[in-house]
């Protein structure tokens, strides 16, 4: 009988004991549920946020969301053609660069292709978030405010002053403009006055299934570009997939 693919040891080198640990766990998890799903969509995420993502593993219970470091990951499907578990995985390893995740399912793929195009979740947009609209403040009060919060609207870098208890804009202001890039002030800002400019989007680039192999849906990067992980929002997004 032949060896199963599966059946490898994994080394995972230049780490601390606990850091070793939760990698290896990463990696059997995801060999186990190979097993368990047909396909394997590789997908990036805009303007992440991680409670956008445990309401989208909510909403996705039969299936499994994957979002860690794409090193691990990558070991765990195999990074070539001999240490690959299933045939055609290596291709889908090559391509986990930047902030990118995989979502195994058993739900069709046109399903599956159709429900995230379709898929949006409006949100506050960061700094370097280029702006979509221009905004504007008028002069006059801004009664939702509490009166408390004007030393903090002033810091921020509004023109305000305390009348009578409630917070007036005393000249026009314009808090962004279309097309530029947000600063952490502008971006405070828009989040007070409950703007939200930003959307939280799944795009899927490609995926893997079972027997057929590898399919690329979207553009993707090419092999040689680099990785650029985002090591603070991986490791924020895989200690959100354990909770």
């Amino acid at each position: 009988m032949p060896k199963s693919k599966r059946d490898k040891k994994v080394s995972l080198t230049k780490t601390n004991k606990k850091g070793l640990v939760h990698k290896q766990k990463i990696v059997e998890e995801i060999r186990n549920s190979l097993s368990k799903y047909e396909h394997i969509f590789l997908f990036t995420v805009d303007n992440m946020r991680n409670t956008k993502l445990k309401d989208l593993r909510n909403e996705w219970k039969d299936s499994r969301f994957f979002f860690g470091k794409n090193k691990v990951m990558a070991v765990a499907l195999g990074r070539s053609k001999s240490d690959e578990v299933e045939d055609q995985l290596n291709l889908l390893s090559k391509r986990l660069k930047g902030q990118c995740g995989l979502l195994m399912t058993n739900k069709d793929v046109p399903e599956v292709l159709q429900w995230f195009k379709s898929f949006s979740d409006a949100e506050y947009a960061r700094a370097g978030f280029v702006a979509t609209k221009d905004v504007i403040l008028p002069v006059g009060p801004l009664p939702d405010f509490s009166h408390t919060m004007e030393p903090h609207l002033r810091k921020l870098g509004l023109p305000t002053s305390l009348e009578r208890g409630v917070i007036n804009v005393i000249k026009e202001y314009q808090v962004c403009k279309k097309g530029v890039p947000l600063t952490p002030e502008q971006a405070s800002i828009l989040k007070l006055l409950g703007i939200q400019m930003a959307d939280f989007k799944v795009v899927i680039k490609c995926h893997w299934t079972k027997g057929k192999g590898f399919h690329k849906d979207l553009d993707i990067p090419s092999d040689d570009e680099g990785d650029n992980d985002d090591d603070n929002a991986e490791e924020d997004a895989m200690e959100a997939d354990e909770t």
